[in-house]
């Protein structure tokens, strides 16, 4: 139960108000030594529950009534920025004076720092717009406490693990790191030696290649009928929302047509749609 890990009131009621009772593996073995202030290393692949593994225990561990930042949390893209964003500000809902600024390129510059110097305690960003803020000066991590970096091994896929480095490189000396990642390469062994101190190592093992909550099924399509059958899906599925993962940024467009033709509403969402618009979708 979460109320058995050391969590203060005011979390455990946004937890309760969740429905949450019961952790997941990495909660468990995450949320204790993070609320002691250790470092964490820990192995887990997506969809296990890493967000509130980290931003519970890090959250009772900030100071609220102090208005500068003091946790940066590193994240591969905008998209997940603005996820781990949102819920790290539905639990601190019963956190008086609590605030998060997200980070990221695509959005005007002016409104970032408004949020950075309006006492955002948290910042969560990608790395290389959270560079950008530093070299500026608009953005200062002297009273940084803890940073933590959000699926590691994907910000090295994606070329950012020297910014990653280099950032580390500018925090406190004195501070909390907890750095979580689906597998680890070489270059994310490099940076947790480098960084972590005397880490907690935490490993979920996974018998499978997807989390236990997805069920997986599939059907044999011909490519002239895949619209066709998407279609019937949404007609039969019960379904509050879906998401479709097509090959090209043309097919985006092309499914999203051929489904609001077919009185669907849905929208498209590639890399050349406006960053505004994708975050309006």
């Amino acid at each position: 139960m979460f109320s058995d890990l050391g969590l203060p009131d005011n979390l455990l009621r946004v937890l309760d108000g969740m429905g949450y009772k019961k952790p997941s593996p990495i909660q468990a073995q995450a949320i204790p030594p993070l609320l002691e202030g250790k470092d964490v290393l820990g192995l887990a692949q997506t969809g296990t529950g890493k967000t509130a593994a980290f931003a519970l225990p890090i959250l009772a561990r900030t100071d609220a009534a102090s208005r500068t930042p003091q946790v940066l949390v590193l994240a591969p893209t905008r998209e997940l920025a603005m996820q781990v964003a949102k819920a790290c500000e539905d639990y601190a809902k019963h956190t008086p004076g609590m605030k998060v600024a997200a980070v990221y390129g695509g959005q005007d510059y002016g409104t970032q720092i408004r949020a950075i110097r309006g006492g955002a305690q948290w910042i969560v960003g990608t790395p290389g717009r959270i560079m950008d803020h530093l070299k500026k000066g608009s953005l200062s991590l002297t009273d940084i406490k803890a940073v933590i970096l959000d699926e590691a091994d994907e910000m090295l896929r994606m070329g950012f693990i020297d910014d990653v480095d280099w950032i580390l490189g500018h925090a406190p000396k004195e501070r909390q790191v907890a750095l979580f990642s689906a597998t680890m390469p070489k270059q994310i062994k490099h940076i947790a030696s480098t960084h972590l101190n005397n880490p907690i190592e935490i490993k979920i093992e996974s018998k499978t290649a997807t989390a236990s909550t997805i069920e997986q099924r599939y059907w044999f399509v011909g490519g002239a009928h895949k619209n066709d059958a998407l279609l019937r899906i949404t007609e039969v599925e019960d379904c509050d929302a879906t998401m479709v993962f097509v090959r090209t940024k043309q097919a985006t467009e092309e499914v999203a047509d051929f489904m609001k033709a077919n009185g669907v509403k849905c929208e498209a969402l590639n890399g050349d749609i406006p960053q505004a618009q994708r975050e309006r979708v």
